[in-house]
């Protein structure tokens, strides 16, 4: 992982392409199971050399020891266009790996990713799910205090109490 880690880091599109003709393994992990794929996004890398790697055969769909996703990192690190291109290739915005429930939608309204809530909403995220301890995306915005996030949010403003909001039938 150590040659990864450093082509990465300096997002080296020609040498990572050669690394990958060498017969390098896109699927190789760090310790806590970081794949090369989400290395790469936390490193900042461009869209041109994270397309190289998916379409070198990186898992789009691939997951870490915690149940943090590659969509969960795209978010994390405000990549829209990963985003984007991953839920155009089957990714599914309600589906979580993660054992305490966080969804992608959570995840973007914690971190105020305003544009990529509102893509989750266009997508059929389920803003009322809940985590193991019973929070929502609108609790994680008021937590937060993500004010762009809530007005996304179909939230009632009348009350200033987390997990309020209004279910319009």
């Amino acid at each position: 992982m150590n040659k990864w880690l450093e082509l990465l880091k300096k997002n080296d599109y020609l040498n990572v392409k050669k690394y990958i003709r060498e017969g390098a393994d896109l699927n190789d992990s760090n310790e806590i199971g970081e794949s090369v794929l989400a290395f790469a996004i936390r490193s900042k890398c461009d869209m041109e050399l994270l397309m190289l790697l998916i379409e070198s055969g990186a898992d789009i769909f691939d997951f870490d020891n915690e149940g943090v996703s590659i969509f969960d990192m795209a978010i994390t690190y405000d990549n829209i266009e990963l985003v984007e291109y991953l839920i155009k290739h089957g990714i599914d915005v309600n589906k979580t790996k993660r054992r305490s429930g966080f969804t992608a939608l959570m995840a973007a309204s914690c971190y105020g990713r305003i544009e990529i809530v509102r893509i989750l909403l266009e997508k059929g995220a389920n803003q009322y799910a809940v985590d193991i301890k019973g929070f929502t995306a609108t609790d994680f915005a008021r937590k937060m205090n993500k004010k762009s996030v809530l007005e996304l949010l179909d939230v009632d403003k009348s009350s200033h109490k987390n997990g309020s909001v209004k279910i319009i039938v």
